[in-house]
């Protein structure tokens, strides 16, 4: 009996697996890819794979099979289908890695349901009102202040932006997040230890662990937990993908210790930053919310984590890309727009005075669907089958897009790899409405309810910088004819019309204007 029993779940299993996967054999693509995920490792391991699937997607249209069970789409339909409100779609097992103290947070969460209910606590902290509110605005410009100064103090490290760029978005967001007296960080201001703090995230090698995370998540956890003899004698064999301190290490035992000197403050201080930060407004609600210290921590140092790289690699890109010869013209266009605005004796404007600029925008727009900070594919997949595009789609199956193959469509936005914030400008020089085309396709802060929570702040955080900046500085690109690359998860991103990259660099000349 129990012999027959194990035939028919075989035999359930295999012939669920061949309707499987004969349902998406109508899926065009690659037999290579269809056969095995590592074809499409292969390609990650070269830090290309989005590059690969844009080429696929040029091939064989907006579905294409990229593995046994993974199809990457490009459609605004299939976009609405699967991010859009209401979508029964659910993150996958790959946002697992980044949990926080083992436990998830709402980057991480699958369920929407916790999704939901995790947001809701703290969406009025990145509110567009919000953040263009008193509290907000002067630490925005606080900081946009401290960067100015430090190009004076220290022009060196100033005029390498990737890094200085990183001081910048990582006091702003430790701030933001913690508060100043229980976990704010001090880099722009020349502190030793809180540079060290991100020297794990400055290093490119964080991409090959990533890498192995993803692929072979068993013995990334087995070696990079080993220690003394065994850990030496595996680092000098490069067996281990990165040498310690691995990726943000550092940046969660901060976070470890501001979460314990928020927890230990006077409830009267704790109470008066439940309005301002991140972990005040989690302590306010944790009783009703059933929220455990672990949940706040590993919240809290999520966020932290989230508003470093996205905010400094899209600024770094900005500035690059207004520094170099052949745009010349369009720094000196939004030149024109700041020299109408008012700032403050520190040189910044209101954040909320520049969201009505139409160049200053565009060029954000434009910088981000170029050079979005997370231009990789978003993983998603449903508990019941369902029809994207036409095709069957079995539950189970891995679905998803990318905001680089999205932002590359020529026929929303033609020459695509050329950089033109006119595109997002009708005739008159208003921005163009957001029904138009080229906003719907625009996906460098997602969409639904997974959209990036804090976009307003990284908005204010990169149009306040620029405007600060371009009012008391003309950029040049130090090396012209090289692209600067930055690493998201296993990729490499740079533009990739330059004959030139270098990885986590990017040298730009200040000329100070003079007195306005």
């Amino acid at each position: 009996m129990g012999i027959w029993v194990l035939f028919f779940i075989i035999l359930y299993a295999v012939s669920s697996s061949f309707s499987h996967t004969v349902k998406l054999r109508k899926v065009p693509g690659p037999w290579l890819y269809a056969a095995t995920r590592f074809r499409l490792a292969l390609d990650a391991w070269r830090a290309k794979s989005i590059h690969s699937v844009n080429k696929l997607h040029r091939k064989y249209g907006p579905a294409v099979r990229i593995g046994p069970n993974e199809i990457s789409f490009n459609s605004l339909s299939a976009l609405r289908t699967i991010y859009g409100a209401g979508s029964g779609f659910e993150r996958t097992s790959f946002y697992q890695m980044f949990d926080v103290y083992g436990r998830p947070n709402l980057f991480t969460f699958a369920s929407g349901k916790l999704h939901r209910e995790r947001k809701k606590l703290i969406s009025h902290i990145y509110a567009n009102q919000t953040v263009l509110g008193a509290n907000a605005s002067q630490l925005v410009k606080r900081k946009v202040a401290e960067y100015l100064t430090l190009l004076e103090r220290e022009p060196a490290l100033g005029r390498e932006i990737f890094a200085s760029l990183h001081y910048f978005s990582f006091d702003a967001i430790s701030e933001f997040v913690y508060g100043p007296d229980h976990g704010g960080t001090s880099a722009l201001s020349g502190s030793k230890q809180s540079r060290e703090l991100i020297q794990d995230i400055l290093n490119p090698a964080r991409r090959r662990l990533a890498w192995f995370a993803v692929y072979f998540p068993a013995y990334t956890k087995w070696i990079t937990t080993r220690t003394g003899l065994l850990e030496r004698v595996l680092t000098s064999m490069g067996l281990m993908p990165m040498r310690k301190p691995f990726t943000y290490s550092g940046i969660r035992q901060h976070a470890l210790k501001a979460f314990y000197s928020f927890r230990n403050a006077p409830g009267a201080v704790q109470a008066k930053s439940a309005e301002s930060t991140v972990i005040g407004r989690l302590f306010k609600v944790r009783n009703d919310a059933d929220l455990s210290d672990m949940d706040i921590a590993s919240e809290c140092a999520d966020h932290l984590l989230a508003g470093i790289d996205t905010t400094s690699d899209s600024l770094m890109f900005m500035i690059w890309a207004l520094s170099l010869p052949h745009h010349e013209k369009s720094q000196d266009k939004l030149r024109e727009e700041l020299s109408h605005i008012s700032v403050d004796n520190q040189g910044s404007p209101e954040p909320k005075d520049l969201t009505q600029l139409p160049y200053l925008n565009a060029v954000v727009r434009e910088s981000l669907r170029l050079y979005a900070p997370l231009p990789a594919f978003e993983p998603r997949s449903s508990p019941v089958d369902t029809l994207i595009d036409g095709y069957e789609i079995p539950a189970g199956t891995i679905v998803g897009m990318s905001p680089y193959c999205l932002h590359r469509d020529e026929s929303v936005y033609p020459d695509p790899l050329a950089f033109r914030p006119e595109r997002w400008l009708t005739d008159s020089g208003t921005l163009i409405p957001e029904s138009d085309l080229r906003n719907r396709y625009f996906w460098a802060f997602s969409s639904g309810a997974r959209m990036c929570i804090g976009m307003h702040l990284a908005n204010a955080e990169m149009l306040t910088l620029l405007a600060a900046l371009y009012r008391k500085y003309k950029t040049s690109a130090k090396l012209p004819d090289t692209s600067p690359g930055i690493t998201s998860r296993f990729e490499i991103f740079h533009d990739e019309t330059m004959p030139k990259m270098v990885e986590h660099e990017c040298l730009i000349d200040f000329a100070e204007l003079g007195a306005r």
